[in-house]
């Protein structure tokens, strides 16, 4: 029998009464950080900087030394630290890294993943140092074989090493003294951790691409057992005897505890911070006290530690919160103290020199300029980690802590259930409630900031220094911003296009997605589809589509998640345009359009026009300056003709008067915007939006989501589209029928990049077979010298954590 424990902590609970506008900067009065997602962050205890993206943590038996994997799209590297004197003892870069590391029982070597290069690297600890790496192979390096070693276990006689793998989801069992693979057992999905018990005679593993535990005989070397848990499974925890097995499960925000003797889960532990089956909390760490009845759990979307007290067996109770650092992987306890690796460190960044020169690009997440001092930030490789050195709490501090993670959280069950919004509005506050808006149409292009579209519009917030593609490319843009609702402090969930697709149609990226996008993002391998293609890296509960359809709303994509009638989802057989295709910059965005009206007069015909349509409008990523190929202008223009004739073709149909179309981009792709580089242009159009109305409130890609679900009736994905603030203020209850008209293109679409120079050559270097595949900032720089010039320089893209600043408006929910 399954029982819960709920974690929720209401103490000293306040709900704000107003909504706040924010800008860049620091929380002067209370030392918030506010990140660009809306969440908040106010760290416990002290902070050592550490490498991009820790996502592992591990103490040697005797506790002297600490370990640390860093596994980001820059630099990967293990760290060695002293945790009782908390500093660095030393670091060694490394190529390929991966989750897994182990310590030997005598503390001479440290075993570590060497990821994608499909080995084990065999560090010899010497004098509190790191020596230069044995190897044992797997197999060849990616791509010759997909293998990725990810957790291990040795035994105490350091005879063998256990590593289970992410690729080819499979148990490697390693002979260490002869440096060979004994045997080689299938596992049914991608694993991520796997533990020794205290006898030696069984292997758990966590399947982290299902929601089992695998429990494997190793006298045998027989798989005996597959234990149902929570989904996404990936942190085990054994306490000292071996008779109980803690699971961290990502997607249910969940802790599941096995009792080993039966292989029954007796007990299940709800971490989330209020009574949620909504996705977003992402479990993903697990420590035990030194006397064992507290267990420290680390959820990496709430940036935060669920504390329980664990010492009655099968009747665990919620102690509290403690606030650490953005997305904490891991977590470990010494003694009194606790300690966490926060994956992307304490903010988003900024970029304080102001505007660098740009050159050629390294391999440590930064673009190198003309001098040593010239260093310019790129957004896939700014995880920059930090370890969180906390002193375990008494009763009274941990409630302190605990008021303080409710205070960061903008989430909680009353917004779930009924949203910020105003009497009368066109957006319910409920699901359920009608609105007179009846069709959603939801246009996703690629990569673009605020400042390089939209930064020489006057009433905006924006820099005009920085506008590659302003009114004379854009006519579109500008006109749908100026006639209906200019929003300039916008700001997408994402990084980069991996993650981008994930958020912009679940409100939500998984920790499969989070995790390993980096790696592949720094060209060391791995399986690099996130856009529906691996199921692995699917929400819980699925994306918008298989809302709709549990919904009974009607749905129908062109071209995302999709390719030419072929879908990328199950949700979507049936459901999709077989004219339309996916991503190719070979491909105007003309045909896309000529593609989508063909089908929807069609559809018009019979009144069948969708509740829901999600269509991909994708040629503003551009192909840089590749000879031959449609000059980054051109091709921007391409994208607003298309934009434009979509909204003038809908605004002449009969559903215009129950119509609304949302505009953005899944990214920003790292372009220079003077406020920050997850900043993007964002446009909503149709009867019910007001006219030439600015609005300045702060949005996200999940407002836009959580706009659309009270539209149709969804419920919320996850807690980011609970959370996040709809789009209210942008909409009136005073329909406006005006039919939009498109702006004709001034400049020439069919224009080719001819030129034969250092920003073409580069170009000819880049992936443009996937979006994101060319990297981001050189893509950027290069098509910022197409518009300005070659000889000119890019401004650095600016990275911010955000203030709130007051900007009260009535909140109906009192």
């Amino acid at each position: 029998m399954k029982v819960y424990r709920i974690s929720i902590i209401l103490i000293g609970l306040i709900i704000n009464c107003h909504v706040f506008a924010q800008l860049p900067g620091k929380q002067k009065q209370t030392g918030q950080v506010l990140l660009p997602n809306g969440w908040k962050l106010s760290p416990a205890g002290r902070s050592l900087p550490l490498g991009d993206l820790p996502l592992n943590l591990q103490l040697s038996p005797s506790g002297k030394l600490l370990a640390v994997t860093n596994n980001g799209q820059s630099t990967q590297s293990i760290q060695l630290i002293d945790p009782q004197h908390e500093k660095v003892l030393d670091e060694k870069e490394i190529g390929k890294a991966w989750y897994g590391l182990a310590f030997s029982h005598d503390e001479k070597h440290l075993y570590a993943s060497g990821g994608n290069d499909n080995c084990i690297l065999d560090y010899d600890l010497r004098n509190n140092k790191l020596k230069n790496p044995d190897t044992i192979s797997l197999g060849l390096p990616w791509p010759q074989n997909k293998i990725c070693p990810t957790g291990i276990a040795i035994t105490h006689d350091d005879s063998r090493l256990y590593t289970v793998t992410k690729e080819d989801s499979s148990i490697y069992i390693i002979d260490l003294p002869a440096r060979k693979v004994l045997n080689k057992i299938q596992l049914p999905t991608i694993a991520y951790s796997c533990v020794l018990s205290p006898d030696e005679q069984t292997l758990y593993v966590s399947l982290w691409g299902g929601n089992q535990v695998i429990v494997l005989n190793t006298s045998s070397q027989e798989i005996t057992s597959a234990v149902n848990v929570g989904s996404h499974p990936n942190e085990l925890l054994l306490n000292k005897k071996g008779l109980l097995l803690y699971v961290a499960n990502a997607n249910d925000n969940s802790v599941s505890i096995i009792n080993t003797a039966t292989n029954k889960v007796i007990e299940t532990l709800s971490t989330t911070l209020y009574p949620t089956v909504l996705t977003g909390s992402t479990t993903n760490g697990l420590a035990l006290s030194a006397n064992e009845k507290t267990l420290y759990i680390a959820n990496a979307d709430n940036n935060c530690l669920a504390v329980f007290d664990v010492s009655q067996v099968g009747n665990s109770k919620s102690q509290g919160f403690i606030p650490v650092g953005w997305y904490p992987t891991n977590v470990k306890v010494l003694g009194n103290k606790i300690m966490v690796s926060n994956g992307k460190g304490m903010s988003s960044l900024p970029n304080p020199e102001g505007p660098q020169p740009i050159s050629k690009a390294d391999n440590s997440g930064y673009q190198t300029g003309s001098t040593a001092n010239n260093r310019l930030q790129y957004i896939a490789g700014l995880f920059k980690g930090s370890l969180s050195f906390i002193d375990a709490p008494n009763a009274d501090q941990l409630k302190d802590y605990t008021k303080q993670v409710y205070a960061n959280t903008p989430f909680n069950d009353r917004k779930a259930a009924q949203a910020e919004g105003e009497a009368g509005n066109p957006i319910p506050r409920r699901q359920g409630e009608k609105s007179p808006i009846k069709h959603v149409f939801y246009i996703i292009k690629e990569n673009r900031t605020y400042d390089q579209v939209l930064g020489d519009m006057k009433k905006g917030n924006g820099d005009k220094s920085l506008c590659l593609f302003g009114d004379e490319v854009t006519p579109n843009h500008h006109a749908i911003a100026n006639e209906f609702v200019l929003m300039d402090n916008f700001y997408v969930n994402a990084e980069v296009s991996a993650d981008g697709h994930n958020w912009s149609m679940a409100a939500y990226a998984t920790d499969v997605v989070e995790k390993t996008w980096p790696t592949s993002y720094g060209k060391r391998g791995g399986t690099t589809d996130f856009e529906g293609g691996r199921k692995a890296t699917y929400p819980r509960d699925g994306f918008i589509w298989d809302y709709c359809k549990r919904a009974g709303v009607t749905y129908r994509s062109y071209g995302e998640f999709a390719d030419y009638g072929k879908a990328h989802l199950k949700s979507l057989q049936g459901h999709v345009c077989a004219q339309s295709p996916g991503f190719d910059l070979d491909i105007k965005d003309q045909v896309r359009v000529d593609a989508w009206q063909h089908d929807f007069d069609s559809l018009v015909n019979v009144n069948a026009v969708p509740q829901f349509s999600t269509l991909r409008i994708s040629n503003d990523h551009t192909s840089g300056q590749r000879k031959g190929k449609y000059t980054p202008t051109a091709a921007v223009a391409d994208n607003d003709l298309a934009i434009g004739r979509i909204l003038e073709h809908l605004a002449q149909s009969p559903v215009w008067k129950e119509t609304v179309v949302f505009i953005l981009e899944d990214d920003a792709q790292n372009g220079p915007d003077h406020i920050d580089a997850h900043r993007s242009p964002v446009f909503v159009a149709g009867p019910y939006v007001k006219r030439n109305a600015v609005v300045h409130s702060m949005y996200s890609t999940s407002g836009v989501l959580r706009t659309i679900e009270l539209i149709l009736g969804l419920p919320p994905m996850s807690q980011y589209d609970a959370a996040a603030l709809p789009l209210y203020e942008c909409f009136t209850s005073k329909a406006d029928y005006t039919p939009y008209k498109c702006k004709p293109a001034r400049i020439d679409l069919d224009f080719r990049n001819v030129a034969v120079n250092k920003s073409s050559k580069r170009s000819e270097l880049f992936n443009f077979n996937k979006e994101d595949a060319a990297p981001d900032l050189d893509l950027n720089e290069v098509i910022w010298k197409s518009v300005k010039g070659e000889s000119s320089v890019m401004p650095a893209p600016k990275r911010s954590a955000f203030v709130l600043l007051e900007k009260k408006k009535k909140d109906d929910d009192d």
